[in-house]
């Protein structure tokens, strides 16, 4: 039988869920709320947790507050993705900033955004007097497709349709291998024979050749997508398309389907539809207007729809589906 041919950028193998059963995949929601925070509502934030990494999206205004209630460290922050620059989205971004140069992080802070608001960028970076140490590395968009692929994350965008220059966001950790328990034991491949036939991706062991293949199956790599601010549009159906996790604003609910439209914002069942034509496996409804108190109607409208539909709300956590270990 041929050997698997994978391209080893897009392969890493899961050493370290081998070891300690699974990893940390979880999406938190730092705040829900559209144009005006409320009473119990923050401007939207949202940090996906992955593994080593910390993604943070479109951190508005109080962002670095909801860290504390959410019992997070800043520190986790790793990539901070700005869809537009309508204050909502933005507002904390200075902020964030300031408080990981203050807390000396080491590692350097990716910025993604529309390259058409650099200005707005720079204006929130350097807004106040401070000593900047942390590394920022800006990541400007001006078209859709791939902006950032390092081994760790492939990172898409495309625009939508929201009056402004607005971008959705994909992001796809690489495919790799999953070892199975009972076929390492089997094999006799243990302690630091797993680590070798990781690196060698064949081994010998007791005068029989052992393939990576035989102990191991490929996970396609989970993917993410993060729909805020726009108009039903294909461009949200495509960044979406199989997504494990579709985090989709809905601002208004079918009543107020005219606001919506007049406001290039989608409603709950808008963005069921999105979920259910893109075939994602979790849709996550955000971005709410002050107008409505019971969110839970959000809910009811999507799944109407789509089933499978969460609502956000302030500091609730979602977590990843995580594929049992054989």
């Amino acid at each position: 039988m041929a050997p698997i041919r994978i391209n080893p950028n897009w392969v890493r193998l899961n050493w370290k869920e081998y070891r300690h059963g699974m990893s940390t995949k979880d999406l938190i929601i730092l705040g829900c709320s559209s144009q005006q925070p409320t009473r119990f509502r923050n401007h939207g934030a949202y940090l996906f947790r992955w593994n080593e990494e910390g993604l943070l999206f479109d951190p508005g205004e109080g962002t670095q507050r909801q860290f504390i209630f959410a019992n997070v460290a800043p520190p986790t922050v790793t990539r901070i993705f700005v869809s537009h620059f309508h204050g909502d989205h933005c507002l904390g971004l200075g902020s964030m900033l300031m408080r990981l140069n203050l807390d000396k992080v080491t590692h350097p802070i990716h910025c993604y955004y529309p390259e058409s608001g650099k200005v707005y960028f720079d204006r929130l970076r350097y807004g106040t007097i401070y000593h900047e140490q942390i590394q920022v590395i800006e990541h400007p968009v001006s078209q859709s497709g791939i902006v950032h692929s390092d081994g760790n994350f492939c990172i898409e965008a495309v625009f939508l349709k929201h009056g402004v220059d607005n971008i959705a966001w994909r992001v796809t950790e690489p495919d790799r291998y999953k070892f199975s328990r009972e076929k390492l034991k089997s094999h006799g491949v243990d302690g630091p024979l797993v680590r070798l036939l990781e690196e060698k991706r064949s081994i010998w062991i007791g005068g029989k050749e052992v393939r990576l293949e035989e102990v191991s199956h490929l996970k396609k790599g989970d993917s993410i997508a993060v729909v805020i601010d726009t108009s039903l549009c294909q461009e949200a159906i495509e960044i979406s398309r199989g997504a494990k996790i579709l985090l989709c604003e809905s601002t208004y609910l079918e009543e107020h389907k005219e606001l919506a439209r007049k406001h290039h914002h989608l409603t709950a069942l808008q963005a069921a539809s999105i979920a259910k034509d893109a075939g994602v496996e979790q849709l996550v409804l955000t971005h709410f207007s002050a107008r409505y108190q019971d969110l839970e109607e959000f809910g009811k409208e999507a799944r109407t729809l789509f089933p499978n539909t969460a609502v956000a709300d302030d500091l609730k956590v979602f977590s990843f589906p995580h594929e049992p270990i054989p």
